[in-house]
């Protein structure tokens, strides 16, 4: 059967969506179908928009959802439903698959591997696969290929670039003058991956003493807006945070020598661009999470206080509980330990150690 149509859902987080790209792009030069959409959750539609070969987007909205759950279900049924000739789902949970039944006979997708909540949907799926807890998120995305006959290159795609972000961004860095640059992005989506704000300032001034530029990205939320007014004034440090879109982001990363930060979107931005990652991270675990490396197209599974494979380097606190996986000591979802067990002068000799060689 000819494949014209796919509906790809991805009701999770903006990193699930990014992580999509490599699936949709494989599906696309294999299959060379007409057109495929994608479902994702109203707040990652920023990042999806910059997915490629996308022609729709249909979103889903939490907001709506709590004000007339049946209104919005209703409008996102009639938008879907047998419209696809395939449906490809990358969670387990029940919305989402039923949206994949809805939209195609041919229904593949993740379910979990406890059996008392995945047979039901194993009987009416076309396919479907384990979600796997202990492999990168990748890896996961990238299984229905394999339930299709499509061989698989484990390589993250980059998000698109359009040229008025970058047009906009050089306009920026020339006024500014900067030429050579590192990211630092010290800000994340919840703050219990946030970096403690002594520890922070104290990097910036170690990366200050630099023969490069430090830009520091982030966006308008609480968090940004925090961070950035305890941001120390220093000369070769310069603030950005609430200044860029997502698509002048990806711009300004792509221009950049590398990256420094937390465990969040914009890291995995630098890693699908092949940039030199410096990542700090908490309780999320590796083995998902860890930044993806093209190169030796592998991720990382294990827990060290510090770590290199290809172009990436993680660092973690040297403590028994590293890493958890939950949402901050205690699952408190303010506050993780570990954070504030890494030292900025270890970040420090191992950025300006490669600066130098």
């Amino acid at each position: 059967m000819k494949i014209r149509t796919i509906l790809v859902i991805i009701q999770r987080s903006n990193g699930d969506v990014l992580l999509s790209a490599s699936l949709i792009n494989q599906l696309n030069e294999n299959l060379k179908p007409e057109a495929i959409d994608v479902l994702v959750n109203l707040d990652t539609l920023p990042i999806a928009k910059t997915l490629p070969n996308i022609r729709q987007i249909h979103t889903f909205s939490y907001q709506e959802k709590n004000e007339n759950k049946f209104k919005q279900e209703k409008k996102i049924f009639k938008k879907i439903y047998r419209k696809y000739d395939l449906s490809i789902n990358l969670t387990s949970s029940d919305r989402s698959i039923i949206y994949a039944l809805l939209a195609s006979r041919n229904a593949i997708s993740a379910v979990e591997a406890v059996h008392s909540k995945s047979w039901w949907k194993k009987i009416f799926l076309k396919d479907y696969y384990t979600f796997d807890l202990q492999s990168h998120i990748l890896i996961n995305n990238l299984k229905p290929l394999s339930l299709l006959g499509l061989d698989t290159i484990k390589k993250q795609v980059p998000p698109q670039c359009n040229q008025v972000a970058s047009a906009s961004i050089r306009n920026k860095l020339l006024k500014l003058k900067i030429s050579k640059f590192m990211i630092f992005h010290p800000s994340a989506q919840y703050n219990y991956k946030v970096y403690d704000e002594k520890l922070r300032n104290d990097l910036l001034h170690l990366l200050n003493k630099l023969n490069i530029s430090i830009v520091i990205s982030g966006g308008k939320t609480e968090i940004d807006h925090k961070i950035k007014t305890s941001l120390p004034k220093l000369r070769n440090i310069y603030d950005l945070i609430g200044e860029t879109s997502i698509d002048e982001y990806i711009a300004l990363s792509l221009m950049s020598e590398g990256y420094i930060g937390m465990d969040t979107l914009n890291m995995h931005i630098a890693a699908s661009q092949n940039k030199r990652l410096f990542a700090i991270f908490g309780p999320t675990k590796t083995e998902m999470w860890s930044p993806w490396c093209n190169t030796l197209q592998t991720s990382s599974n294990i827990n060290k206080p510090i770590q290199t494979y290809g172009n990436i380097t993680i660092f973690q606190a040297d403590m028994p509980c590293v890493a958890c996986g939950e949402k901050g000591c205690k699952n408190n979802g303010f506050i993780s330990d570990c954070l504030s067990d890494i030292s900025p002068n270890l970040i420090f000799k191992e950025i300006k150690d490669w600066l130098i060689c």
